[in-house]
Parts: C-alpha cells; structure tokens; sequence
C-alpha cells in the first residue's frame, strides 16, 4: 500500500486524507486493519502524535475502531457518530443550509417512494396499510400522546424506506431523517394539537394512495405535506 507523503502544514489533516485516500483507491476496505501508529509515521515522514491524533478523529467520525489488543480497524459499515460533523454544520453555519437540508430532505424521501413503487410487493403495502391505521390510531388518540404520534409517524416513512430494499439509500435518507428529526416533532406535535390531525393524517394517506397506484406525479408536493402543512 502506497499511502501519499504528508507535505502540507497542517500534519493532522493530511494524515486523515492519505487514509481516506487508501479508503477510495480500495487499498484499505471495510474490516481490514491499518498499519501501526509507527508504520504510518515512517511510511508518511511524520511524528507519531500526528498519526494518533488523526486516527483519533477518524475514530469519533466512526470510520475507523480501535479493537484491543487487535489494532486499528477500518468500520465495516454505517455508525451514527458519522453524523455529528452534519450536525454541528447545520448548527454553526448560517444562510443557505437549512433550506438546502430542506430540499435535500424532498429530493431523497421522493426518490425512496419511487424506488419503493417500483419493488413493492401486495405483502409490502399491507404492511404499509396497517402502518397508515397505526397513525391515524395514533394521531386521533385521546389523551393525545404527542411521542407516539411521532413514532408512528417515522414508522410509516420506515416502512415506505424498507419497501425500497436499497442499503446505500436507506443509509443516506436515516442520515436526512435524524437531521430533520425535531422540525419533523415539531410539525406533528403542531398539527395535532391545533387541531389539525386529520389533515396530517390525510397527507400521509396521499402517499400510500400513490404507492398503491404506482403514481410517481407530484411527490414533492406530497412530501411536503406530511411537513409542511
């Protein structure tokens, strides 16, 4: 494994990107062990407090595990501490990057319900029917439980995510989802207690009428619905 010689000030951060470097040239794969903290200072001309601190950060990022007495590891998948940087930017940066989280939130919650059409099975949307009545038993719930109607809500949208039998997607729109996470409380506690429960309700119905009649029209406007109202 060839990793590239560090040359730029800033020592950290071009160790990280000589390993994620490795990491797309497919030289280092998920599961597979990285070289030792000394290997990686010779091989990159670099002090080893460099090369841990770098493995530091990639190990709170979630893309690299420590296993004791093993080594250092590349993740084999997806962790959820991937999404703390997402986080934190949406958090710090101001302007133009909720209403691109926004827009990036249709574009992938669309593109899940037409993949979701296009494999869904009978035993697919019977599963998604008994989703629907579990939120209107939900929304219309007296006292309102304000918790369970969010969870039936993020049930039904599971359920449409898993119709699509797609990893890569699902992965990205859970990313989106938990970003999205306390405006979408937010919506559902609003409507239901002002009141407008039936017409959340009949928002998420629009949805699975599309899915039951394989209508790709206009499902942004949908999506939006289920949010926005």
């Amino acid at each position: 494994m060839q990793l590239k010689k560090v040359k730029n000030p800033s020592v950290v951060q071009q160790v990280i990107d000589s390993l994620t470097d490795a990491m797309i040239r497919k030289e280092l794969r998920p599961g597979d062990k990285i070289p030792t903290e000394n290997e990686l200072s010779e091989s990159l001309g670099v002090a080893r407090n460099s090369v841990r601190e770098a493995i530091k950060i990639l190990v709170f990022l979630g893309v690299l595990e420590i296993r004791r007495p093993e080594g250092t590891f590349v993740c084999d998948g997806f962790s959820e501490s991937m999404i703390n940087p997402m986080i934190y930017g949406i958090i710090l940066n101001q302007g133009d990057s909720w209403d691109s989280l926004m827009e990036l939130r249709e574009m992938t919650e669309a593109g899940v319900i037409r993949l979701a059409i296009e494999k869904e099975t009978q035993e697919d949307l019977d599963r998604l029917k008994s989703a629907l009545a579990a939120m209107k038993e939900a929304f219309f719930r007296e006292p309102q439980d304000l918790q369970a109607s969010f969870e039936a809500d993020n049930h039904f949208h599971d359920t449409i995510m898993e119709m699509g039998r797609n990893v890569m997607v699902s992965k990205i729109n859970n990313i989106v989802r938990i970003l999205t996470e306390s405006v979408r409380y937010e919506t559902v506690s609003g409507m239901i207690t002002s009141g407008r429960a039936g017409e959340l309700y009949e928002a998420h119905e629009r949805i699975y009428r599309k899915l039951c009649e394989k209508d790709t029209g206009k499902l942004n406007e949908c999506i939006r619905g289920t949010y926005f109202l």
